[in-house]
């Protein structure tokens, strides 16, 4: 018997991507397509059909490269969070695709954040306009709902495609709908106030679920066998934290590309009385606890010629610590480690040369890194597993140095950490544990160890605490300077 091949469907943005993977962890396929987006202002959109034909187009590269290497044992899908439609009951979209960032559900969002004020708040989260419970609300009001009509979340249309039916939706991505992960239910009263029915609703599985088979219609159309088991996914963001390796109690993916995401594992919902951390739930029932940050790497590409980072990064990995202190903040707002809607860049201080401002405001990054992992801590979270690390922003070896010498953290960073990668491990913990496939899948390629002593960035560090407080923006005795080093 061929060994088993399982197959993971990142839907993005801005492509379709497709992995087959080995037991082992091992890329044995890839292919990806591009996908298009309409935007107008807040409004962005795309058409679910769009996403059907560039899957359809990934799966038959994927097979036809495969041949008959290996058995197909499973699929899931993964797609951005909060990204809504409404399809009917042949699994025909009736309206265009609200893609996870459009905003036009302001209204919405502030009357689905009063209804469920309390849950909401139990759940350590409020209610955004570009979540799909506000969208949902803004399609029943401006769109006409026939008889028979079902939300769909990105990845639940292209599921009931391979499927030739509606599926279940999974956990995950039934979160910005509203779901009660607590208690694992629909909460029907916040719902019928804000007269949304069951009925339109989908029924929601644990992620790594089977919920169907590939049928024979999409089989012809992909080139996958009939019968192939389908997974309920998770959202992006789970799955490149799947894919990273964070799966166990105390470990954490963090990943800088325009902005820094963290996510972690932990055995019991953190509570956030000021709701910057919110949680998914994992296949096995841990709590996926996170924040993303507006900053990251987008400071770095506004403010640094491309050309020239090779050279700073050069210069930056041989210098020490800047008595520069900066907020790398590109545009106005803050989400996380603190909610500040009104936050903006700064630098105390004055640079010497480009090479001083650059170092600068890596050190900045890693600065903010430092405390987003304080402010888990403080709310609870253990922090004594694997560290990894991924994004754009591994590219930079003087940002890498630098955050394992101010995390005090050896940082390890992955092989591979896209989403379609976490699914195709997904689909194989359907015969074992996530922590038994992580174990035997991910791949560490190198790691980091910290150089230098915190020590030397202390003063730095205290500094932009302080003056982020003075402000008005980090709730004072918020972080006690807490060490999350190796024995934190």
């Amino acid at each position: 018997m061929s060994a088993p091949v399982y197959l993971g469907v990142d839907l993005g943005t801005q492509s379709v991507r497709v992995l087959a993977v080995d037991p082992d962890g091992v890329v044995l396929a890839s292919a990806s397509q591009k996908l298009i987006s309409q935007r107008d202002g807040v409004r962005h959109e795309q058409d679910p059909e769009s996403w059907w034909n560039a899957t359809i187009l990934c799966l038959r590269e994927v097979m036809t490269t495969l041949g008959s290497a290996g058995q197909i044992a499973g699929l899931a899908v993964d797609a951005t969070s909060g990204t809504t439609l409404l399809m009917d009951d042949q699994c025909r979209p009736l309206t265009s695709a609200l893609m996870y960032d459009d905003g036009r559900a302001n209204a919405e969002a502030a009357e689905a954040n009063e209804a469920g004020s309390a849950l909401w708040q139990q759940m350590s989260y409020r209610m955004q306009p570009s979540w799909a419970l506000p969208k949902l609300l803004w399609l029943l009001r401006h769109q006409a709902v026939p008889a028979g009509a079902k939300l769909a979340h990105q990845n639940d249309f292209i599921n009931a495609r391979l499927a030739g039916h509606a599926v279940a939706t999974d956990s995950s991505h039934a979160l910005k709908t509203g779901y009660d992960l607590i208690r694992s239910e629909w909460p029907t009263s916040i719902l019928d106030s804000l007269n949304v029915t069951l009925s339109i609703l989908p029924r929601v599985v644990a992620p790594g679920t089977q919920i169907g088979i590939v049928s024979r219609v999409a089989a012809e159309q992909t080139g996958l066998p009939i019968g192939v088991p389908i997974y309920a996914g998770m959202t992006d963001g789970c799955a490149a934290q799947i894919a990273s390796g964070a799966t166990e109690v105390g470990s954490w993916n963090s990943v800088i590309g325009t902005t820094l995401v963290i996510k972690g594992v932990t055995r019991e919902l953190l509570w956030d009385p000021f709701g910057v951390v919110y949680s998914h739930r994992s296949i096995d029932g841990l709590w996926l606890p996170g924040g993303a940050s507006s900053t990251g790497a987008a400071a770095i590409v506004a403010e640094f010629n491309a050309a020239d980072l090779d050279k700073l990064n050069q210069a930056a990995k041989l210098a020490g610590p800047t008595s520069l202190v900066v907020y790398p903040l590109v545009s106005r707002g803050e989400r996380f480690p603190f909610a500040a809607p009104d936050a903006t860049g700064f630098t105390l201080g004055h640079s010497s040369s480009v090479e001083d401002r650059y170092r600068s405001v890596l050190q900045g990054i890693a600065m903010i890194e430092r405390l987003s992992f304080e402010t888990l801590r403080n709310l609870g979270a253990p922090t004594n597993g694997r560290f990894t690390i991924s994004g754009g922003g591994v590219k930079s070896e003087a940002l890498n140095q630098l955050r394992a010498d101010i995390l005090e953290r050896e940082l390890s960073i992955p092989e591979v950490t896209e989403g379609a990668f976490g699914m195709a491990m997904l689909a194989a913990a359907a015969d074992s544990s996530m922590q038994q496939v992580t174990r035997r899948m991910v791949r560490i390629a190198r790691t980091i160890t910290p150089r230098r002593s915190f020590v030397e960035y202390a003063a730095q560090y205290a500094a932009l605490i302080i003056e982020l407080e003075n402000r008005g923006w980090l709730p004072p005795g918020l972080t006690a300077m807490s060490q999350i080093g190796t024995h934190a």
